[in-house]
C-alpha cells in the first residue's frame, strides 16, 4: 500500500496510511488518513467481532471510513487485539475497550488542536463505540451500525451522553430489527438525546448491496451535523 509522508499539529512526521500503535497489550495496526486542514475533527471507526471474521478491512468498516474521510476528518480504523498484526488475544469485549480508548490516545496526541472527535462501529465494534462514548466525554458525536441489540446489554447508556445515527437492515439475520428499535426507542426517551434511526429495506447483518446507501447516510448526517460536505478522494 503507497505511503505519503505528513505532519500533524504538532509537527510528527506520520507515515500513512499504516500506523502501529501501543495498545494495553501490546502494538496495534491501524490505518489513519490525516487531515491537513488545521482543527480538522477526528473519527475512529471500530470494525466486528474478531472471533468471527471482523477486521479493519471489513466492507462496511472501510466504507465509513471513506465517508468520514470526505468529510473532512482525519479518520483511523485498527485492528483489535490478536486480528492482523496486532498484538494479544481476544479478550471478551473488556480489552477491545481498552484498544479503542488506546487508537483514540494516540489520534489525540498527534492533533491535539482537533474540532471535534466521532466514534464509527459496525456489529460487535458498535458496542465498543457506545462502552467508549460513556468513557470519553470529549467524543460529540458517534454512528451505529448494526448493533448487536440482543447480544449485549446496552443498558449501560443511562444517559446516552448525545445523540447519534444508527443503522440497521430489516432482514438481519443476526440482530433482529426489532431489538434495536426497542434501543433506539429507550435513547430516545432520555433528555437531550435524539437518535436518527434508518432502516434499509432488505438489508442483511453483512449489508450485501447496500454499502453505498450506508455511506450516503452516513454523510448525510454526520455532514449536516457538523455543517460539511463530502468531497472527491484523492486516488491511494
Amino acid at each position: 500500500m503507497p505511503v505519503a509522508r505528513s505532519r500533524s499539529e504538532n509537527g510528527i512526521e506520520l507515515l500513512m496510511p499504516e500506523v502501529m500503535f501501543a495498545g494495553p497489550d501490546g502494538r496495534l495496526e491501524g490505518r489513519y488518513h490525516h487531515c491537513k486542514e488545521a482543527g480538522a475533527p477526528l473519527a475512529l471507526i471500530l470494525h466486528p467481532h474478531p472471533l468471527h471474521g471482523g477486521t479493519m478491512n471489513n466492507r462496511i468498516t472501510y466504507t465509513m471510513y471513506q465517508s468520514f474521510q470526505r468529510l473532512g476528518f482525519s479518520v483511523m480504523r485498527f485492528n483489535f487485539r490478536g486480528v492482523g498484526r496486532s498484538q494479544g488475544r481476544y479478550d471478551g469485549g473488556i480489552g477491545e475497550i481498552g484498544d479503542a480508548a488506546g487508537a483514540l490516545d494516540w489520534m489525540q496526541s498527534v492533533n491535539p488542536n482537533h474540532g471535534g472527535l466521532w466514534i464509527a462501529g459496525y456489529s460487535f465494534g458498535a458496542f465498543i463505540g457506545m462502552q467508549l462514548l460513556m468513557r470519553r466525554p470529549e467524543i460529540s458525536g458517534w454512528v451505529s451500525v448494526a448493533p448487536p441489540a440482543n447480544h449485549y446489554d446496552f443498558g449501560f447508556l443511562a444517559p446516552c451522553p448525545c445523540g447519534g445515527l444508527m443503522l440497521h437492515g430489516d432482514a438481519d439475520e443476526l440482530v433482529p430489527e426489532p431489538a434495536v428499535r426497542k434501543l433506539v426507542d429507550k435513547l430516545n426517551t432520555q433528555k437531550n438525546v435524539e437518535v436518527d434511526y434508518r432502516v434499509f429495506k432488505g438489508a442483511d447483518h453483512v449489508f450485501a448491496s447496500h454499502a453505498e446507501k450506508v455511506s450516503e447516510a452516513v454523510e448525510d448526517y454526520v455532514g449536516r451535523s457538523i455543517g460539511a460536505r463530502p468531497m472527491a478522494l484523492a486516488a491511494d
